[in-house]
């Protein structure tokens, strides 16, 4: 038990040192706390290459405390994403105790986990995970957080509770007006806006009284697609706009349907600008 600690403290140092987050963190003290191993299924567990799946040789858990992405152990080809990218994206959403959060495509758990450490007692996690085997899982493994709730069901649809932040783990055509609304004046969404195929990029959005709101990109990603938060035709241009390369000049989101000159891509409701 004492070896795994130490490889788990390891391991949350190293994840949260690559995301660029100074030593002593509170979020490197939430990976270091939990344990990988209990959101992943039985062994031997698959973890993701380039080529493919491979399996580990053993059910030693150290294994898993790399920085890869892993097998949630579902007939559907759904993962355990790879720590120093939601290490970075839970950073830059700046999350602290009290904080209301929440977190679409919850999967079994584990980043909702990290998320309900860093809130805290006095904060509170709504977790959307629309597979039924997984958000049971996803229960089971918070039932010890009484501050955060599970829900079966999309978390693209309304209502959703009124929070600061909102974390989204499954691939978007837009910006959905249910994330938006849900935001307090200064919340920020975080979502991967994603194309018809290939890699789209994480967008952080910060609501504002008034509009536009500041958005930018942090970094390319692939995500299995959020249902409920999809429109083929929005796909395609927004496959168009990152074939274009100038994604990390987006600058602010604007809630209406009059783009200017400054417009990076567009759909209904919605635009992203480079001013």
């Amino acid at each position: 038990m004492e070896r795994i600690l130490e490889v788990r403290r390891f391991f949350a140092h190293l994840v949260t040192a690559n995301a660029g987050i100074p030593p002593g963190s509170e979020l490197e003290a939430a990976f270091a706390s939990t344990p990988r191993e209990q959101f992943v299924g039985p062994p031997p567990w698959k973890v993701f290459t380039a080529v493919g799946y491979i399996e580990t040789t053993s059910g030693d858990p150290t294994f898993l405390y790399q920085d890869v992405v892993v097998s949630l152990g579902t007939p559907a080809p759904l993962n355990n994403g790879q720590p120093t990218l939601h290490a970075h994206c839970i950073h830059t959403l700046g999350v602290k105790k009290g904080d209301q959060v929440v977190h679409v495509g919850a999967g079994s758990g584990y980043y909702t986990t990290i998320l309900s450490k860093l809130v805290g007692d006095t904060g509170r996690v709504d977790a959307y995970e629309i597979e039924p085997e997984l958000a049971q899982r996803a229960s089971a493994n918070l039932a010890v957080f009484s501050h955060v709730r599970v829900h079966c069901r999309s978390g693209a649809t309304e209502p959703l509770p009124a929070c600061d932040v909102i974390y989204v783990n499954a691939g978007a055509t837009e910006p959905i007006a249910a994330w938006l609304d849900a935001l307090h004046p200064g919340g920020r969404l975080l979502f991967p806006l994603t194309p018809a195929a290939g890699a789209g990029a994480m967008l952080l959005i910060t609501k504002h009284d008034d509009e536009p709101y500041p958005a930018r990109f942090l970094m390319q990603v692939q995500f299995v697609p959020c249902v409920g938060a999809r429109i083929d035709s929005t796909a395609n241009k927004l496959a168009k706009a990152f074939r274009n390369r100038n994604w990390d000049k987006v600058k602010s989101l604007y809630r209406n349907n009059s783009p200017d000159r400054s417009c990076w891509c567009s759909g209904e409701g919605w635009w992203l600008s480079t001013n």
